[in-house]
């Protein structure tokens, strides 16, 4: 059966005549308990992401510590070799989840959207219990960064049903993916943002 233009059940169409367009896409875990032999969660992120048929382009783990997560993220978008970047754990709301903490006062623009259909997924999976997740998602300095709780299953939730279609050039009516060449619009070579008032 072809796959041109079939219906997705997450609403949208699957174009397969299109082009695809692969991404280097980069994994942080957020743990004070797994190492990188232990990273179920991160293993599965990047066994999909390679599957799909885009770049795994780093894997890293790092302490349920802001400035340890920021300095991960910053360094990975310092290196100019990923579009993405997806983390795992530290979204809850123990007093070691921190992950929000990390990266929210570093987006340059949050992606609402995310955050809602990503509880609505999880919540196909794990009921209520997805209340206690604070996934969130948006953008810094042109990178997408994306922010799925620990677990195996949330990884899978975030990414089948929801990352990897907007991560696929030939996802229509729109995806991720075309926006990219132009997330840096009104930006300095620094990366200073331009206002109006500047």
């Amino acid at each position: 059966m072809s796959l041109q233009s079939i219906t997705l059940s997450a609403g949208g169409r699957f174009e397969e005549t299109l082009p695809f367009r692969p991404v280097r896409i980069a994994v942080v875990t957020v743990s004070d308990t797994r190492t990188l032999d232990t990273d179920t969660s991160g293993a599965v992120l990047a066994t999909r992401i390679a599957g799909e048929g885009h770049v795994v382009a780093g894997r890293s783990l790092v302490k349920d510590d802001v400035e340890a997560i920021r300095a991960e993220v910053r360094r990975l978008i310092a290196t100019g070799e990923v579009d993405v970047i997806i983390s795992t754990g530290g979204t809850g709301l123990t007093g070691r989840d921190v992950t929000p903490e990390a990266i929210e006062p570093m987006l340059d623009k949050r992606i609402e959207g995310f955050s809602v259909v990503f509880h609505l997924v999880s919540f196909e999976s794990v009921g209520l219990s997805t209340l206690q997740s604070r996934a969130l998602a948006g953008i810094i300095d042109g990178v997408f960064v994306f922010c799925l709780p620990g677990s195996n299953g949330a990884c899978k939730d975030g990414w089948d049903k929801v990352i990897r279609w907007q991560l696929d050039s030939r996802h229509m009516p729109c995806n991720m993916i075309e926006l990219m060449p132009r997330l840096n619009e009104h930006r300095t070579p620094a990366g200073h943002v331009e206002h109006d008032c500047d």
